[in-house]
């Protein structure tokens, strides 16, 4: 049956789908309206209002518990910030005694309830902290100079040992803002704080061993020896959105994914006859095809694998080629939010073919609303509530982000995240194709069709004879109507 045979306009009022209903419905009466429901009627329906406001106000209210909930207070949910502590203090020697003022505040750093509780601090030296910092391991690395002691001494006026140097006492944080902007602050915010005590501290003990006048610049200095500086460890390339280039690159990806699948169910439903379809002012719905529900999906999920290629690959165009933003392994790039996007249509479609219409709110709520909150695109995983910091061990989004924040920042390393991103999409694809597979067919095997065979044809039947009987009928020729070898029928003037 080619399409055109099934195509019933909305021009025309096209027979119903009840079989209870004749298929030939008698034109309205010259002079009234066709159309007599007016939307008084409607709106003084309940059950028209119920879905509307109940559904909306439970979506409303999750949304903006999730949205609202995962920001609103991080720095009250941050625990284990990852943050490593490097101490290259060599101490210094005084008579018979020797000194490790780094040792001190490392271990005042590591034993602060206010910092290890929100900070996880690693000590470790200086090459494996940078090590750790390009795999995206850690936010931020404390370092400890190895003059610490010496510098901090010689404010004091004491000789140090021959060949001591000494500079001002200096403890500098470098800054890992290619793991996370809002992360390196929100460390910078518990160190800074925890290295102001730590220098009163220790300018106490100073203050006891120089006993300097009061309120004489010596005195000042001792008080509050230590100076704290950040310095950014391996800046962002200069076209990177302030590092946050990676999370919309992430975004885009799934938003691709189900704005793909959610096109393809309704394109797929339309023409195959299970939806309507309407563009302005023209409406269409075509005579239902007799094809089930397995095979639908299996039409919608071979789609989604090129569309989804196409709709990724045509964003890293715009956005490389003309935005300029920086990307060194473009091809790993696409083939990754390729394999990603796939993953979510797939699963997408999987919600659409279980569960309807309503397929869609679920996956807007899992994929994107969810997923956004869970992320960690803005505020660190480790600064989200609970109930957050446990989905997204499973949320598709954050898996996404951590494999494009290699490919972006960390030359592609594995390690950086891009394995797990890899696998958890690979996963995640898998599941959502079992699924789709098992509860699709066992929806065949228990007849639960879309549309019983009986009712398509039945369809089919209705169709065919409104057709009949819309079809103007030939009209008979008079007796002795041709005349100078012109044919009139009845009806025509001369």
């Amino acid at each position: 049956m080619r399409p055109e045979e099934r195509d019933t306009r909305g021009s025309g009022a096209g027979p119903s789908s009840d079989g209870g209903r004749d298929a030939q419905i008698a034109p309205p009466s010259p002079g009234h309206d066709p159309y007599q429901v007016r939307a008084k009627n409607l709106l003084k329906m309940r059950a028209l209002w119920a879905i509307p406001v109940i559904v909306g106000s439970i979506l409303m209210v999750l949304v903006t518990v999730i949205y609202i909930g995962s920001v609103v207070n991080p720095v009250g949910h941050l625990r284990g910030l990852p943050v490593s502590i490097v101490n290259d203090d060599v101490g210094a020697t005084i008579g018979a005694r020797h000194v490790d003022f780094g040792a001190r505040l490392q271990s005042g750093l590591t034993g602060s309830r206010a910092v290890s509780t929100l900070l996880s601090l690693t000590p470790e030296r200086l090459q494996a902290a940078k090590n750790r910092m390009d795999h995206n391991g850690a936010y931020a690395a404390v370092v400890i100079p190895p003059d610490f002691t010496a510098s901090l001494l010689s404010l004091t006026g004491l000789r140090l040992p021959a060949g001591t140097s000494a500079g001002k006492p200096t403890v500098q944080l470098l800054a890992n803002q290619r793991a996370g902007t809002v992360g390196v602050e929100l460390a910078s915010g518990v160190l800074t704080p925890a290295i102001a005590v730590a220098s009163h501290r220790i300018g106490q003990q100073l203050l006891a061993r120089a006993a300097p006048p009061a309120g004489s610049a010596t005195d000042a200095v001792l008080a509050d020896p230590i100076t704290f500086t950040s310095v950014d460890y391996r800046p962002l390339p200069s076209h990177s959105a302030l590092g946050l280039s990676a999370f919309y690159v992430a975004l885009l990806t799934l938003i691709f994914g189900f704005l793909a699948a959610t096109i393809i169910n309704v394109t797929v439903d339309a023409a195959t006859g299970y939806a309507t379809s309407e563009i302005g002012p023209k409406w269409r719905q075509l005579a239902p095809l007799p094809i089930n529900r397995w095979q639908t999906l299996l039409t919608k999920w071979a789609m989604a694998l090129p569309i989804t290629g196409l709709l990724t690959g045509l964003m890293l165009i715009v956005a490389i080629g003309l935005l300029g933003m920086d990307a060194p392994n473009a091809g790993y790039l696409w083939l990754f939010t390729w394999l990603c996007a796939a993953s979510v249509a797939a699963g997408t479609l999987v919600l659409f073919a279980i569960l309807g219409t309503q397929g869609q709110l679920l996956a807007l709520l899992l994929f994107v609303y969810l997923g956004l909150a869970s992320a960690g695109g803005t505020v660190p995983v480790q600064a989200l509530p609970g109930a957050l910091k446990l989905v997204s061990q499973v949320e598709p989004l954050r898996q996404i982000l951590s494999g494009v924040r290699s490919i972006l920042y960390f030359n592609s390393a594995g390690n950086a995240g891009l394995t797990r991103g890899i696998i958890t999409a690979a996963v995640g694809l898998i599941f959502w194709l079992a699924l789709g597979t098992t509860v699709v067919r066992w929806y065949d095997r228990k007849g639960l069709q879309r549309l019983s065979p009986d009712l398509i044809d039945y369809v089919q039947r209705s169709i065919t004879a409104y057709r009949a009987q819309a079809q103007p009928q030939p009209q008979r020729v008079e007796k002795g109507a041709q005349a100078g070898g012109v044919n009139r029928t009845r009806g025509e003037s001369s």
